[in-house]
């Protein structure tokens, strides 16, 4: 191990090694904290204006107070901060298929986890979003069919680009369609996505939400010393 380099953490899981890491990043200058799923690149905080802006924009549709959210896909906690900043959320719940994140989370390792454990709004569920989703039970197993405000998502690359093959259907219009009964009247739904915005997937939304677009979230990225552009799809219930 160099100072340049430290892995944190490391588990095994049913879909493969997961391991935690900081390292110094020598063209940002400042060290970068890492999930790897094998060999591939599950998620940094290198860049994470849009999954603030995941709750951001879509929290902002949202008239009143006492809102309840969902977030599905905890990852390194940025989308989950943003939702507990808006001062009018009364409840949270993070949704994430592998206990080694929620307890990078609940032990410290992560920069967020204390701010994210610390706030009695918030709660962390294991459990697998997409078969929530398809659900009547939906994503409280306290309460049954409960329905929210907003449903936030950061899991899949994209609508295309999917960690796992049988998260497809949830794109489809049958899978949107289960996904709107856990929404209250007016309620939202967004989705991050790593791609530019796809008008197949936008027209999808608006054949079973009241309302849809997509918002393109730019950053400058040092490492190709360009702008890179992300997609915020959001989508709204009637009232």
């Amino acid at each position: 191990m160099s100072l340049s380099f430290e892995e944190l953490a490391f588990q095994p899981t049913p879909i493969g090694e997961l391991s935690l890491r900081r390292r110094r990043d020598p063209v940002l200058q400042a060290d970068v904290i890492e999930i790897k799923l094998g060999e591939e690149f599950l998620m940094s905080d290198r860049f994470t204006a849009s999954e603030i802006a995941l709750a951001d924009l879509g929290l902002a549709l949202l008239n009143g107070d006492h809102l309840d959210v969902v977030v599905g896909g905890l990852g390194l906690g940025y989308t989950a901060q943003a939702v507990l900043k808006d001062q009018r959320v009364n409840s949270l719940i993070v949704v994430d298929a592998l206990q080694a994140i929620i307890d990078w989370h609940q032990d410290g390792l992560l920069p967020l986890g204390p701010e994210l454990t610390a706030d009695a709004r918030n709660r962390f569920e294991l459990g697998d979003f997409f078969a929530m989703a398809a659900s009547k039970e939906g994503f409280d197993p306290a309460a049954p069919a409960r329905k929210f405000d907003a449903v936030l998502v950061d899991i899949d690359h994209s609508p295309e680009f999917l960690l796992d093959p049988q998260n497809a259907s949830f794109y489809e219009p049958q899978g949107l369609q289960k996904l709107s009964t856990h929404l209250k009247p007016g309620g939202v739904f967004g989705l991050w996505s790593n791609d530019l915005p796809d008008d197949g997937f936008t027209a999808r939304l608006a054949g079973i939400f009241d309302s849809a677009s997509a918002e393109t979230v730019s950053f400058f990225n040092p490492l190709q010393n360009k702008d890179f552009v992300q997609t915020v799809y959001l989508a709204q219930a009637a009232d």
